[in-house]
């Protein structure tokens, strides 16, 4: 690690020795300053690598330093030292620019990772050779802010809350988050909190030990040590049980994890990150989680527009996904008539970019050509979600010749006591059994034209693109 200075601010001589002793072995050279005045004349007369504070100082507060050297030394960071518990202050420093915090007494190692993690801060926009970097689409006003926001969040490692409608791209923004700063040579480890079993969250967050419960053959680390180094993204925070609130708020404070049947607990150097599509305040105000978790997770909070708020995006976003479609079928990508365009410019969207993505994977398949019609785009309608007499068909069926078409019915209906049709087969699996109709329909038309798909496409009546769509569908391909 290259030599860097760095001043440190505490009127207690031993706690200003006992950092120098620690950061000597990284290469760090110390500048103390007992009080506000000192660390003013030191941050004029030369640079700092970074500047670790006490709270408490003879002449002021270090949260006044903090807005000084935000204010004058934006580049630099600044890392307060608190008293034990004193989560009130923790929180209002890292609001106001502070790179971390470190509470007292500090261990020897905590300290070393976080002075590691700020002096790889300058070099985070480094290249890195091999690493596919995504990229945040749209250059309308409000996604101009939100990567503007990404980049000043990138360098502190305050705890981030992103809100959002779901398919805005809440885990898109926190790995841009983690990628554009001095972590993002470290793994970034996400994780559905909605998607883990209850009685499986704490051994699969924490990790468990040889012989703690039925089937622990070995040990195994949990998803706090797999991403130790880099950033633990919270999907759904929202979704986590009461237990759970308990032991993450522990994880987080204490910046150490207990695993299953371990008896001590384990350092950990994470970056906390997560986010929610409901509203966490109302959650608190209703007691279903936890006001103290929620201060420690919301120290900042980023909303990610909808997309009904910027749809001159759209254009730009909808050729990101035909050409990334084209890229994954090696076909060539198609346009975008301007009819359906301006379709989707009017559509509400209410799952967002996912639904965008969703829409036009189904269009790309069933277009005749190399033109999406508006109608390729079967956006749904009031009417199409009302009950209604359905189609039991499908696009492919409705265009099949008569000879391939099996025996059904014209239409379900959903009217109490109704049979329409008796002679119709009872069905407990609609989709499954029309799966099983447009299967065996395909398979005559590829035994009938000896395997040939364009052949057999043609006399289906779809496109190639839309018989390799439903052979990789149904398992056929």
């Amino acid at each position: 690690m290259d030599a860097c200075n760095a001043l440190i601010v505490d009127d207690e001589a031993d706690i200003r020795e006992l950092i120098e002793m620690t950061l000597l072995p990284l290469g760090v050279t110390c500048l103390p300053a007992e009080n506000l005045s000192e660390a003013r004349a030191l941050l004029k007369r030369q640079p700092f690598s970074f500047c670790i504070t006490d709270l408490r100082l003879p002449d002021g507060n270090g949260l006044d330093l903090v807005a000084h050297i935000q204010k004058h030394y934006a580049n630099l960071p600044v890392a307060v030292i608190t008293a034990h518990g004193n989560v009130e202050s923790a929180v209002e420093a890292l609001k106001m620019g502070a790179f971390d915090f470190v509470p007292k007494p500090f261990e020897v190692a905590v300290l070393r990772n976080m002075v590691a993690t700020a002096l790889r801060l300058n070099r985070s926009g480094e290249s890195r050779s091999g690493e596919s970097r995504p990229i945040l689409l749209g250059q309308s006003p409000v996604m101009a802010e939100v990567r503007a926001l990404i980049a000043k969040l990138a360098r502190s490692q305050a705890p981030i809350l992103i809100n959002g409608e779901s398919g805005t791209g809440k885990e898109l923004a926190a790995r841009l988050i983690h990628l554009s700063g001095p972590r993002a040579d470290k793994p970034f480890v996400p994780v559905n909190c909605g998607a883990i079993p209850e009685h499986l969250m704490e051994s699969e967050f924490f990790g468990y030990k040889k012989g703690s419960f039925t089937g622990a053959t070995q040990d195994k680390g949990g998803l706090f040590q797999a991403a130790q180094g880099g950033t633990l993204f919270l999907d759904e925070v929202a979704e986590l049980p009461a237990h759970m609130q308990v032991k993450l708020l522990r994880a987080i404070q204490e910046r150490a994890v207990r695993p299953v049947g371990a008896p001590v607990e384990i350092a950990t150097d994470v970056r906390i990150l997560s986010a929610t599509h409901k509203s966490l305040t109302t959650l608190v105000q209703d007691g279903i989680f936890r006001q103290d978790l929620f201060y420690r997770l919301n120290v900042i909070q980023m909303r990610l527009p909808s997309l009904r708020e910027h749809p001159e995006d759209i254009p730009e976003l909808a050729e990101a996904i035909l050409n990334r479609l084209s890229h994954d079928t090696s076909e060539t990508s198609p346009k975008l008539a301007p009819t359906a365009l301006a379709t989707l410019r009017t559509y509400t969207f209410p799952g967002n970019i996912r639904e965008l993505e969703n829409i036009l994977e189904r269009a790309f398949t069933l277009c005749e050509g190399d033109v999406i019609q508006a109608e390729d785009l079967l956006l749904p309608t009031r009417e199409s979600t009302s009950l209604r007499p359905l189609p039991v068909t499908t696009p492919a069926q409705e265009a099949m010749p008569a000879d391939l078409l099996p025996d059904l019915p014209a239409s379900i209906d959903f009217e109490p006591k109704t049979v329409p049709y008796p002679s119709a087969p009872i069905v407990s699996d609609l989709e499954g059994y029309l799966e099983n109709l447009e299967r065996a329909a395909i398979m005559r038309a590829l035994e009938a034209t000896r395997y040939n798909k364009t052949a057999a496409a043609e006399k289906l009546g779809i496109s190639f693109r839309a018989l390799r769509y439903r052979l990789k569908k149904l398992g056929l391909d």
